[in-house]
């Protein structure tokens, strides 16, 4: 099973100050009470005692919690669960009561060191997963259990017909339909009286022309010559076309590239049978948290730029937007611009351009 991502540092130190804040203000509350009651009716003693026990019991508290379920007020309102680094379960009571009291020592009033001090081996954790020296001393990891958003599928533009309005207004209107006349008088009518025959009248000669069938003259094709006559029947110019989109792919070891092709990405990566791959990318790994062949990633026909895990050890995290999501092995991904995907130690930025 592919391990959930790590939680980033700023989420872990959100959910850090929450649950300081929740503890303080019980602590706090527990002293003004114990002040007020005791301390002010000469039980100092008493008064300190009744202190010392409610931190000592909110402190167990929270730790219990912690072992069992894995979640604090923090964990809980930023989404994050504290469990074992290879066992992926909660850690249990007894390392989290160490696990709750180095953080405690931590927050002893010494200008933000002791803090600063864990964030700082968090954050220079060789193996990518952020184990402060509190998780290393315990076996713990903070993840990132938020639910994946949904994952927008690219929508292909179907081509707009073209219209000949030219061709349209060429088109000869159908004749009205045609009324029968009748052929002869009513019946029960008298018939008109025969006219008198009119003299024979010289009409002057006129020229006549013959009028040309409306079928040749749709039919005469367009000047060949003339190829941007087209809808209006007059001279446009070309229609823009959109520019070709590109995909650059840049990793933190310094290698960077437009996609032309399949690629595959590893320690030394090797194409199955039948496959013609444009670029065998080898990255070096620090930790050997990368595969041999991790993973691959190609330019698909509709220009979508997609990754896929090849079944790795350790899996393939893609980052979008602040939230992390693992690449299901074998199952292709889109990637869009801007993402991070990943690979072991190695991080890959994803770049689109015109």
């Amino acid at each position: 099973m592919t391990p959930s991502p790590a939680a980033d540092l700023d989420r872990r130190f959100y959910a850090f100050a929450v649950d300081r804040l929740v503890a303080w203000s019980v602590d706090v509350l527990a002293a003004f009470l114990a002040w007020r009651l005791l301390v002010d009716d000469g039980s100092v003693a008493a008064g300190i005692g009744v202190t010392v026990a409610v931190v000592l019991l909110v402190y167990a508290v929270l730790a219990v919690v912690l072992g069992l379920t894995g979640s604090s007020p923090g964990n809980a309102a930023l989404g994050l669960r504290t469990v074992g680094a290879t066992t992926g379960v909660p850690i249990g009571v007894g390392p989290a009561l160490l696990r709750q009291l180095v953080l405690g020592l931590a927050t002893v009033p010494t200008f933000g060191l002791g803090t600063a001090t864990l964030a700082w081996t968090a954050a220079m954790d060789p193996g990518g997963r952020r184990h402060g020296w509190h998780d290393r001393l315990v076996g713990s990891e903070v993840v990132d259990v938020r639910p994946v958003p949904a994952e927008p599928e690219p929508v292909a533009e179907q081509p707009r017909g073209v219209v000949n309005l030219t061709a349209l207004r060429l088109v000869p209107a159908p004749p009205p339909p045609s009324t029968p006349m009748p052929s002869g008088p009513p019946a029960g009518a008298s018939p008109p009286p025969h006219p008198a025959p009119a003299a024979p009248t010289a009409a002057p000669r006129t020229p006549q022309h013959r009028a040309e069938p409306a079928t040749a003259r749709v039919a005469a094709p367009a000047p060949a010559a003339d190829p941007a006559r087209q809808r209006l029947g007059y001279p446009l110019l070309p229609e823009p076309t959109a520019p070709a989109a590109r995909w650059r792919v840049s990793f933190d070891s310094g290698e960077s590239f437009v996609v032309e092709g399949l690629t595959l990405v590893g320690r030394r990566p090797e194409p199955r049978a039948g496959e013609s791959p444009r670029h065998l990318l080898a990255l070096r790994s620090d930790d050997m948290s990368l595969s041999k062949t991790h993973a691959q990633f190609q330019v698909v026909a509709d220009g979508v730029l997609v990754a896929m895990d090849r079944g790795s050890t350790n899996g393939s995290v893609l980052l979008r937007q602040g939230v992390y999501r693992d690449l299901t092995a074998g199952r292709p991904t889109t990637l869009l611009d801007g993402d991070h995907v990943r690979f072991g130690d190695r991080i890959m930025t994803v770049a689109r351009e015109a």
